[in-house]
């Protein structure tokens, strides 16, 4: 299968998407068939993936399907892609999450419904692209393309300040890239190669002075996409401004580029800077726990409070992945994709009620739970996956950082684990004021609980949070032999002092 070009399909299969959708008249009466179109390329896409995930062999730590041809002639820069068993459960999550969005944004977007379903298409093609490109500058092109889509969806289709969002969103993560080109141009300068695992080999055997200064250059832009403390502050305002599906996508999938970077780039490329600088990280991601979690019960906007909640999860992973230890890293992984179905799935609970009454404060709500039952069901399960409920995904992820953190240094673990308590200070506190006390708001009289389109976008999300809650071996098997591999890169270069320079 090695040589059928099964990635490039999954990147073009999107964009052919997106083509058939800007061929179709921007008229009423083909509305129905643009969102159809969408959905099925979507759809499509997704079973495609699974296809790959059956052929996958998760004994085997090495790339699989690779796909290497010259692209920039005599310069030696690739089309190079190929997936391990970290990387495929992020496209795994990307193709299941935009069927969902689409759904999402059904009936609540109005307005340029077609440049709205060509957007995310597009958002999806360089997602995947980015999680599969084996090539460091094939990896920044999808990586910054990134940002034109998402940046589009908040400015045109989000709230009454969208365009301030946007624009601090867009600024924030292109002023971090910047670094990253800095150092992607160093390494190719000295290396000769942009093969990312050609310098595998060659990298490490850097000294810890030259590491340390590309560890920071790329640091600079993975801080700022997880986002970390104290560069999170866009975050907030592009999901409150953002509409429910972008928010769902911008959680769900493209948080996860900052910690997939440390993952990919970080900790096999710079080893012995990682270690160095890994009390640093840790540190950041307690003050994001501790603080952040602070802010969230202080907020009396249901988005906002959530957004705050993703900087939190966040947290969890960058110290899982900086206590280099193979729970630590596998739960890091396992966290990416539970937060991403749990924190997509709090995004499109706002969303229900933000569509019947254009509001997200949460003074405005309350006894929602005899007024919409099905509602009030779907989010307390989602509630509880995020305050990481044994039988949930939640449990599973934030559990095997916390034994990797506790393994590497006690006092970070307790640290950390004040995270768990705070989750479900302001999670339960937002749940028991929409839910459980009297209504008190004559408007919510005529809200209607959640139709057949509503739900049919919540079961999958449902299922997959319990299931990966009780069998989280569908994740943890297949990753382990990749994380295995990557561990070993960083202890190794713990144990060997190298003095000497390759270039």
């Amino acid at each position: 299968m090695n040589s059928f070009p099964i990635l490039t399909i999954l990147i073009l299969l999107p964009l052919i998407g997106a083509s058939l959708v800007f061929m179709t008249n921007n008229e009423k009466k083909s509305l129905l068939l643009i969102k159809s179109i969408a959905l099925i390329t979507t759809l499509i896409e997704f079973i495609v993936s699974l296809y790959v995930w059956g052929l996958y062999d998760p004994s085997n730590a090495s790339l699989q399907f690779v796909e290497k041809k010259a692209w920039i002639d005599g310069y030696n820069v690739h089309y190079s892609l190929g997936i391990d068993g970290i990387s495929i459960f992020f496209v795994l999550l990307t193709t299941f999450l935009l069927p969902i969005c689409i759904l999402a944004g059904w009936n609540s977007i109005k307005k340029r419904v077609k440049e709205y379903m060509i957007n995310f298409l597009v958002l999806e093609a360089l997602v995947i692209g980015t999680f599969c490109a084996a090539d460091i500058l094939l990896f920044f092109v999808f990586f910054e393309a990134v940002l034109i889509p998402m940046f589009l969806i908040i400015g045109v289709w989000g709230g009454e300040k969208r365009v301030y969002a946007a624009f601090k969103f867009f600024l924030y993560t292109f002023f971090g890239s910047v670094f990253l080109l800095i150092s992607f141009i160093f390494i190719y300068y000295h290396t000769d190669t942009t093969d990312i695992f050609e310098l595998y080999d060659i990298l490490p055997t850097y000294t810890l002075e030259v590491q340390k200064w590309l560890w920071l250059g790329m640091f600079v832009s993975f801080a700022v996409k997880v986002p970390m403390w104290p560069v999170h502050t866009w975050l907030p305002d592009a999901h409150v401004q953002a509409p429910t599906s972008g928010s769902v996508i911008l959680a769900g999938v493209l948080l996860k580029l900052g910690g997939y970077g440390f993952l990919r780039f970080s900790l096999p490329m710079l080893p012995e800077a990682s270690h160095y600088f890994a009390d640093l990280v840790i540190i950041l991601s307690i003050i994001a726990v501790i603080y952040t979690s602070l802010v969230a019960l202080m907020q009396e906007d249901m988005k906002k409070l959530i957004a705050y909640s993703s900087v939190a999860h966040m947290g969890f992973v960058t110290a899982g992945i900086f206590a280099f230890t193979q729970q630590g890293i596998e739960g890091a992984v396992f966290q990416m994709v539970s937060h991403g179905l749990v924190s997509g799935a709090l995004f499109l609970c706002v969303g229900v009620v933000y569509d019947r009454m254009h509001t997200k404060e949460i003074a405005f709500y309350s006894g929602l739970a005899s007024l919409m039952p099905k509602f009030a069901l779907v989010f307390m399960v989602f509630m509880l996956a995020s305050v990481a409920l044994p039988g949930t995904s939640g449990f599973v992820g934030e559990f095997l950082v916390l034994l990797g953190v506790f393994e590497a240094n006690k006092i970070y673990g307790a640290l950390v684990a004040t995270g768990m308590v705070l989750g479900a200070a302001y999670m339960l506190w937002l749940y028991a004021r929409v839910m459980f006390t009297e209504v008190r708001n004559e408007k919510l009289a005529l809200i209607s609980d959640l139709d057949k389109r509503e739900v049919a976008a919540f079961l999958p999300l449902l299922f997959l949070v319990i299931i990966l809650g009780i069998y989280p071996k569908v994740i943890t098997k297949n990753i382990a032999s990749s994380v295995e591999v990557l561990k070993d890169i960083v202890d190794q270069s713990a144990i060997n002092d190298i003095n000497d320079t390759n270039y």
